[in-house]
């Protein structure tokens, strides 16, 4: 049985990212997704657009995945985007804390992603497979790797259904996390995140800011490749087939491409598999 796929996008800003990302997304259709997500902007601040990609998706033929962050929200708003999805056909959510807006205080009536999985459930019953995030090298955010832990087991515990987890390039950290989550008690599928290398610079300053170690030997070549870009994104090939092909090989429940609205490498990456 071929490995379940699923592709994240994040809403095109203008008219031609738009129309980019619908051929984009027709390119990636071709390896028959189980369902593409669609990201959400600090506080919500992408919202609309989210919806409308999700829309898309879903006219599109393909099942569709929203992002859902609580950070700053109210029960009454969550009750009405929920209801708006579930008028849209959606049928699977990403649930999160989410990123708070800068400048922005905290506030809402939810502190955690875990408080959201449950409101989700109380409200709508099963009528939503949820997604919840996983942190193979520890959440930035996190006290400890322990409390990071403990923090997944309540997401769990409230009902969420399945993980994807933030982009490693380490096997070994998310095999680890793995167990450690079995070990407490923890089943639900953990997917691991899968982020193709394209770009150096934005690989570095994207991982820098979520907290993605980036080991030492993967970093060096990208430095000395300098701009050279044919032969950063040969090499991140090579170097994202790899750990695909070892986390296939030791039975993940599927992968999940952070695709940053690009389908070359994906493609190419899952050609390889």
């Amino acid at each position: 049985m071929a490995l379940p796929l699923s592709f994240e996008f994040f809403p095109p800003k203008t008219p031609e990212g738009a129309l980019k990302l619908r051929a984009v997304r027709q390119q990636l259709y071709t390896l028959q997704p189980e369902f593409c997500s669609v990201t959400y902007g600090a506080g919500g601040s992408t919202q609309q657009g989210t919806f409308d990609t999700v829309a898309e998706i879903l006219a599109e033929g393909v099942p569709a995945a929203s992002h859902f962050s609580c950070i700053g929200a109210t029960k009454h708003s969550v009750r009405a985007q929920l209801a708006t999805l579930k008028a849209m056909g959606v049928q699977r959510l990403v649930a999160l804390r989410g990123d708070l807006p800068s400048g922005y205080g905290a506030g809402g009536e939810f502190q955690y992603a875990s408080d959201l999985v449950t409101f989700i459930r109380a409200e709508t019953g099963h009528d939503f497979v949820i997604e919840v995030a996983a942190y193979p090298e520890t959440h930035p955010q996190a006290k400890s790797p322990e409390a990071d832990l403990q923090a997944f087991v309540a997401k769990a515990r409230a009902g969420a259904d399945s993980a994807i987890t933030q982009y490693f390039y380490n096997a070994d950290a998310y095999l680890r996390f793995v167990d450690e989550l079995r070990r407490r008690g923890v089943e639900l599928p953990v997917v691991p995140g899968i982020m193709p290398i394209t770009s150096s610079a934005q690989l570095l300053r994207f991982s820098d800011a979520c907290g993605t170690e980036i080991p030492r030997w993967i970093r060096l070549r990208l430095l000395a490749y300098g701009d050279d870009s044919a032969c950063i994104k040969a090499f991140g090939v090579d170097v994202v087939s790899a750990l695909c092909a070892r986390l296939r090989a030791a039975g993940v429940p599927g992968l999940h491409f952070y695709t940053m609205n690009q389908s070359a490498a994906t493609l190419e990456i899952i050609n390889r598999l």
